[in-house]
Parts: C-alpha cells; structure tokens; sequence
C-alpha cells in the first residue's frame, strides 16, 4: 500500500466526520492506521480517532487515542486539546487543565483555549469548595452519630439519613472513604445499636458499590469475618442490610475477576479471585456456626446461591462451584439437615431447608461430567453413612432429614441416598414412632420420596397403609396434614389421565376438602398450613377437585394469604396448584387414528376429564380473577427469596398466559399489576417460562394502550421479550403476536422504534413478511411500516441490490386489503421520507402502473388515499415519473379523483394534476381546471 492511500481514506474518514457519521469516519481511519503509515500520519489518525470517540461519548476511548497522537508528536495542541476534553468528561479536571495549560503555552493567542481554561479553572474552584464543604459536613456527621450524648435524638437519625445519601455518589462516597470513614463506620458498627448499624451498613453499601479497589480496602478495614457475621445477628433489619452489603461486595469483587486486576482511576488491587474466594469461605463457616440467627443463616444461602453457579451454561469455568462443593457441602448439608423444631444445635427457619435444597441443586446442575457429579453423590452418601451408622436414632434422624433436604433438591442425588443400606427401612419404621418430631421427619421423607419415580411403587404397595392408619389415627394435626400430603401425592400418580385413578370414587374430593378445611384454619401455624397447600398441588389434577376449589371462596382467599406470608417455601405448592386450575400445563390433544391404533393394540389411551373442556377452564380463570389471584401472584414475583426459583417462575408465567387468554379479562390484569410483573418472569427463568411470559406480554400490548399498561421505563423492557418471539423455535401464533405487539410499539416514538431496531428485530420482521400464512405476513409487513419512520429502515429500503421496495409495490396489488393498505402505508412513508425512491418504483416491476391504478380506483377510501400519496411523491419527485404517470390513465383517474369533496384524496390528485401543470406536461381546460 501506498502513502496516498493512507491519505485518500484518511480525506474519506474527513468527509464523512463532516457529514456526521462519526461510526463511519472511525472505520476509515482504523483502516488507514492499519497501512504502513508513516509516524506524521499515525498521529494525525489517532487524533481524528479521538475526535470520532468525542462524538460517539466514549470519552475512556478518545483519551488513549489523544495519548497515542501525543506519544508520536508531543507537540500536537490539537490532540492536547482532544484529550483535556476527554479528561473533563471524565471528571479528571487536575490532568485536564495541564493539558490546556500546555495548549496555551504553544498557542497563547488562541481564545478557544484561553476559554476552556477559564471554565475549567472555575469548575475546579467549584469542587474544591464542595469538596471542602464536603469534609466539614463528613466531619461533621461523624461527630454527631459518635457522641454518646446525642442518643436517639433526632439530630442523629438526621446525620445517619445524610451520610447514607452522600455515600450515594460517587463523590460522596470518595470522600467518606478519604477521611478514614470506614474506621470511623467501624465504630458504629461497634456500637450494637439497630439506627446505627443500619447506617454504617447502608453508607458502606455506597462506597463499595461499582468500586472493586474501595470494596477489597474496606474489607480489609473491617476484616471479612467480621462484615459476614453481622448476617448472624438477631435483629432481621441489621442482618438483611449485610446481606445486601455483602451482595454489592460480590458484585464489585465479580467484575473485577472479568476485567483484570483494575479498580477505579486505576487503583491497582490484590487478586479480586482471592477476595471472593476468602469471602465464599467466611459464608460456609458461619452456616455452621452456633450462636448464628436462623435469618442470618438464610441469607448465607441466599448469597451463596447467587454469587456461587455460572450465570450461564455458556461460561466454561464452573471452578468455584467444584471449589464450593469440596469446601463446603458438609456444611450446606448440615443445615439441611437440621431441625427447627424441637431446636438443635443450629437456629434454623421454616425456609432453611428449602434454601439449603435450592443451593445444593444449583450446585448439582452446574457440574459438567460425571467424575464431577459422581464426586458430588460420594460426598453426600458419605455424611448421611457418618450420622445414619453409630450415632443412634438422633443420628438416624438428622439422616433422614438430609435425605428429604436432598430429595427436594438434587432428586437424583436423594434417590441415590434412599437406596443406602436401612435408609428406607427406617423411613418406614420411624412413621409408627410415638414420639411426633421422630414421625415428622419420617413421613416428610416419605412424601418427598413419593413423588420420585424409582421409589413411587414401593411406597404405594408398602406406605399407603400406613399413611391412611397415620391420618386416621394419629392425634396431632401435625403429623395427619402430613400423612394427608403423602396419599395426596400416591393419589394423583395418573396426573391429568382421567383413566389412571389409585383411589376410589371420590376419596380425592374428600380428600381436597380436608385439605382446605385444614387451609381455611387460622389457628394452625403457617408452616403447618403450608402443607395442605401442597396436598392440593397435587390434587386438583383431578377436574372435580379444581372445580369445587374455585368455588370456595374462603380457601382461595386463604390460599393467597399464605402466599404473601413469611411462609415462603409455600410459593412453588400455590403456584403448582393455580397451573392446575388454569389447565396452563401442556396437553395435546392426541390424534384420533392413533387413539384408533393404541386400543387396538391394546395400550392405554390417556383421557381428558370431562370438566377439563376449555368452557369450564375459562369459568373458572373467571373466579379466580374475582377472587385476586392477579394481585397475590404480582406479590409472589415480587418475592426476593432464593424459594422463588426457574421452575416456580415458569409456573407463575404459564398462569399468566391463562389469564390473559380472553380479551376481556385483560383490563383486570393490567389493572391490578399484572403487566409490570411479567416483565421480570420474561426476563429470567426457563427457556420455556420466559416464551409463556412474553407471549401474555404480547396479548396485553396487542389489545391495551402500552404507555398505560408498562408506565415510563418499563415500556422498553418489553421489547426484548417480545423481539425473542420471533425465533423460529417460537409458534406461529406467538410470531403473529409478537408482531402485532411490536407494530404497536413502533408506532409511539422514536426511542421505542430504537429499542427495536437495536433488538436485532429487523430481519426476523422481514423474513416473516415472505411467510405463507397470510395473518403472519400481514402482521410483518404493518411493522415494518412503522419501523419505516426510523432512518436506519428508510436507509436499507434504499441500499442498492435488495428487493425491500419491490416487495411493498408487489404487496400493494395484492387481494388481500389488510395486506394492501399495510404495504400502501409503507410506500407512501418511504417515498415521502427518501424520495429517491421514486424513480425505482418502475424498475422493480413492470406492474408497478396497474398496482398504482387500483389503489387509486378501490373503493377503500384509506387505500385510495395512500395510493394518491404514492403518486403525488413520485410526480413531486421527478418530470420524468410525471410525464410517464401522466401518458397513462393515470391523469383521467386523477383529474376524476380531484373533482370529488374535499377529502385528503382529492386535494392529493389536485396536487398531483398542479405539479402537472408546472413541469408543462399538461394543459388547464377552459374552466381553469
């Protein structure tokens, strides 16, 4: 390559900066940088690369370019120049202002710098006195939540309020942090006091937020030990607001892993890997510490559960889970293990188990091979042999409780513990115990292990006996829900195949009703409760069940209540038990001729019970809207508990979708926030809960105004969903829906029509408008009409070689006028925007005359109106078209259309016919006309 080759795209990169297409500019000077560019040039590109990264507001970008211009030419006062702007925006005043210094002192004539310096000066006068203002104020604060005369004055809770708000900047938290303020917090925490705490926690929640070099020197300060156990303190506050601590510490240790070893301004930290590593150790030993608050251990799990397992399958490293297992499972099963009541060594919840299952679960799914799971199955059988061998029956029964903590979570891992030598046995054994917390133990592993499919006939043919003597006899409420659950779960083994029943005729209804009986009783505690929740999970696979449960006013209302209680392992049983209500599974309807085959070959043919027909499906998502399943299920997702996992997510989503279903059932879910809590079920969660969500999010923007649907910023979070409708993995009628949904959005604004386009949507929209179903083409093809308003749209029709305008005029003649006026629409957009269009219309098809005629002649007077546009833009556009539209019969059709009422189409042909006039193509008559 040649000099003037780097010269002519270095001219191309000027022109196009000129032009404003910074983008474009900054690939012709990366090109030109990449030729055998002499020193000269390569600082004249590096400092027009800075000057594209201005422009584009990536000020990281335009300083090192300007850094590279100035290694190469010291000299340079216009990359000078570039990079003291750069450093302003950045916040680095004191490096910016030597760089103008420099600038004057090599041009001290230049009023462009001798300004920038004077503004700069002043801005630098302005944050030394807040800055100043600042340290007083710091001080000031200190001093008052330090002195012991202030107790519990208001004066103190003021001062605690503004040092949490200033900590809230970064500024602000700078400067806490420079003034000795973590030692200082340090003392606060010492105090024991609940306001103070909190406001040493929350104001540390600001100086590690986003910053990975102040997070590693604040836990260095106060040690790691010491910020993880304040979880285990009494107070639920306190412990909840070191737990969102110790969140935004991993958050800011995990970005560092992914970037280096590179905080802030550059502050260079220790191995940010180490940190995390050091802080996950901390956590698993204060699982089994005594003396730690059952809520302290429950958000351990919690952060352990988020911080621990790849975020995705996708990343290749799943070390610090193999990390965690090998350190720490014994730990994690001890706590599964345990006993709230009566209390043992370890305070537990009613929620530490389940979190203890949901972490060792996603433990388990994050191993990649065998070797690891099978190294993950050994470590478990062996701390269940260590208390199920010589440690009598309290070590049996911390066993068995284990086995039920692993059967709720890693299943496989818990079946294989079953089949441990007695383990079963025992199970069966301890249900006759006379003692209630040995039974609870056993028949909770007995209705885990019920549901497990290497486990469910033996426990039909050896434990139904036995949890009918236990329901019958037993005089503890306690241990009869329980029993009751167990039958609950063997009785519904068929699912939904309303042939396959295990019980008689009607034992299951007696069955449901003991379980809302026991539901409605406001006397029995909630996690007692909370199990006849699950008995209905199970039974209201039977239709005659759900039927009679949406009629009872009292449980739903129950039931909903439940829901929002501290009870929250409650979620996935009332989530399980409205899909079951709603009929939200997935059925397919079998096809008759191999119905046909299968009796005749004797196998079984599922069938649908007679009241799981769609009309008494939507009577009863009826009742449940009355009854407020919307606003209990909006609180459900709301829920920041680890119980809240992928799958009840997907439950809660395919709800939602039944809800939705009728149009006139919309309102009501919108009304009462339904529509804000899909979002998050879109978002996250299964491949297949996400789809369900985004489809219920497609029918409520389809039919309601979306601006009052999803308020201010919500409205853009919706696109994403809705754009990964339209994955050929997705139904025709989810790609319909989403669709409609999108043309919705693209017609409010232009920021949405942004969203859209940065989505990716665009060619996934026009690949569907060459789809064979009608309704699906239709739908692409209004879209793209409206994404038609965006410049990028308008600049793809225009490309050269693409046959985007030709389908429009095609689809313009076509005989189906949804179609037709879609297509007008986007024609008469396109031709007014980029008249340049104009004069291809009659060179992608030879039709393009008689396509333009009929719309004129139809008798849908919106259709006409778009195809007068059309003609009007193209006559406007250029004589030429003019004077070949008006050799047709295209002028009799005009002039006729003119001298009709004042319409927009008239006064469209009389523009038309005047342009006419002015290029000399045509004569006015005698009257003037």
């Amino acid at each position: 390559m040649t000099a003037s080759s780097v010269e002519q795209l270095r001219k191309e990169g000027n022109e196009l900066f000129k032009c404003g297409d910074y983008g474009g500019a900054l690939a012709a000077y990366t090109q030109a940088l990449g030729l055998d560019a002499t020193p000269q040039d390569q600082a004249i590109l590096h400092r027009n690369r800075a000057a594209c990264h201005l422009k584009l507001e990536d000020y990281d970008k335009a300083e090192t370019e300007a850094s590279k211009a100035i290694e190469k030419d010291g000299g340079d006062v216009k990359a000078l120049y570039r990079r003291s702007q750069a450093l302003e925006k950045l916040g680095r005043l004191d490096q910016a202002v030597l760089d103008l210094q420099r600038c004057v002192s090599l041009e001290p004539k230049n009023k462009v710098f001798q300004e920038a310096l004077r503004n700069i000066g002043g801005q630098i006068q302005e944050k030394v006195r807040y800055m100043s203002s600042t340290d007083a104020k710091v001080e000031q604060m200190f001093q008052i939540l330090l002195d012991p005369e202030e107790k519990g004055t208001e004066k103190k809770q003021k001062a605690s309020q503004n040092l949490v708000v200033l900590a809230r900047e970064d500024a602000g938290a700078e400067k806490i942090f420079r003034s000795n303020g973590v030692q200082l917090l340090q003392c606060l925490l010492d105090t024991g006091e609940t306001d103070l705490m909190l406001a040493a926690l929350r104001t540390l929640v600001g100086i590690c937020s986003e910053h990975q070099s102040r997070t590693v020197a604040t836990l260095s300060i106060l040690g790691t030990r010491r910020v993880v156990s304040i979880l285990g303190v009494e107070s639920q506050a306190v412990s909840l607001a070191a737990c969102h601590l110790l969140q935004v510490m991993f958050d800011a240790l995990k970005e560092g892993v992914k970037k280096g070893f590179r905080g802030k301004e550059g502050a260079i930290i220790v191995d940010p890997a180490r940190e995390l590593k050091v802080l996950i150790s901390n956590l698993l030993d204060l699982l089994t510490e005594v003396g730690v608050s059952g809520q302290g251990r429950d958000n351990a799990l919690t952060l352990l559960i988020k911080a621990v397992p790849r975020k995705s399958l996708k990343d290749p490293n799943n070390s610090l889970t193999l990390w965690v297992i090998d350190q720490g499972l014994k730990k994690i099963l001890e706590v599964g293990g345990s006993l709230q009541d009566p209390p043992g060594e370890l305070a537990v919840t009613a929620n530490s188990r389940m979190s203890a299952s949901i972490l060792l679960s996603k433990l388990f799914d994050d191993l990649k091979c065998d070797a690891e799971r099978e190294n993950f199955h050994r470590l478990c059988e062996n701390y269940i042999k260590s208390w199920f061998e010589g440690q009598g029956l309290a070590g049996k029964l911390r066993a068995i409780q284990t086995v039920s903590c692993l059967l709720q979570g890693p299943c496989d891992a818990g079946n294989r513990a079953l089949e441990l030598s007695g383990v079963m046995e025992s199970v069966i054994a301890l249900c006759a115990s006379e003692q209630e917390e040995e039974q609870l133990v056993a028949v909770e592993a007995l209705i885990h292990a019920a549901g497990k499919a290497k486990r469910a006939s033996f426990i039909t043919a050896n434990g139904v006996s036995l949890l009918k003597d236990l329901y019958k006899c037993s005089e503890k409420d306690s241990i009869r829900i329980r029993a009751l659950v167990g039958l609950c779960k063997l009785g519904s083994a068929g699912g939904t195949d309303f042939s396959m029943k295990q019980f008689a005729e009607g034992s299951t209804l007696k069955l449901a009703k003991q379980c809302r009986k026991w539901l409605c009783n406001d006397q029995i505690d909630a996690g007692t409760r909370r199990w006849a929740v699950e008995g209905l999970a199970y039974l209201t696979f039977d239709a005659d069940v759900k039927e009679e449960f949406v009629e009872d006013a009292a449980a739903l209302k129950a039931l909903f209540q439940l829901s929002r209680s501290e009870e929250r392992s409650v979620l996935f049983a009332v989530a399980s038990a409205l899909v079951n209500c709603t009929n939200s599974y997935d059925y397919e309807e079998p096809d008759p001729k191999m119905v046909e085959l299968a009796k005749y070959a004797k196998q079984h043919v599922p069938e649908q019970h007679p009241k799981d027909k769609p009309s008494f499906v939507r009577a009863r998502v009826k009742k449940l809207l009355v009854a407020g399943v919307v606003s209990a299920m909006v609180c459900m997702v709301k829920t920041e508990s680890p119980v809240l996992t992928s799958s009840c997510r997907e439950l809660l989503s395919r709800v939602f979708l039944a809800l939705v279903e009728e149009v006139e059932d919309r309102g009501t879910v919108v009304a009462q926030g339904g529509g804000r809590a899909l979002i998050p079920l879109a978002l996250e969660g299964t491949d297949v809960g996400q789809t369900k969500a985004a489809q219920a999010l497609a029918k409520l923007t389809i039919t309601s105004n979306p601006e009052m649907t999803f308020p201010g910023e919500r409205i853009y979070e919706v696109v994403r969903p809705l754009v990964s409708l339209l994955h050929l993995n997705c139904s025709g009628l989810q790609n319909f829906e989403a669709l409609m949904a999108l043309t919705n959005l693209a017609g409010i604004s232009e920021r949405l029509r942004q969203k859209i386009l940065k989505e990716k949507a665009v060619p996934m929209i026009e690949g569907y408008m060459f789809e064979e179903h009608e309704m699906i083409r239709r739908a692409a093809t209004e879209c793209m009409c409206n994404l038609a308003m965006s410049k990028e749209v308008q600049d793809l029709f225009e490309a050269q070689g693409n046959d985007r305008l030709k389908l429009l005029v095609l689809y313009s003649g076509e005989d189906d006028e949804l179609l037709q006026r879609a297509a007008a629409g986007g024609l008469a957009m396109l031709t007014s925007m980029r008249p340049t269009l104009c004069s291809r219309i009659p060179q992608v098809t030879t039709h393009w005359l008689e396509i333009l005629q009929a719309l004129l002649l139809s008798s849908n007077q919106e259709l006409q109106h778009r195809g007068a546009v059309v003609v009007l833009n193209m006559v406007e556009a250029s004589r030429e078209i003019a004077s070949t539209l008006m050799e047709s019969e295209m002028m009799e059709i005009l002039s006729v259309l003119a001298k009709g009422d004042h319409s927009p189409v008239t006064r469209a042909a009389a523009a038309c016919l005047d342009k006419a006039v002015e290029y000399g193509l045509i004569q006015p008559n005698q009257d003037g006309e």
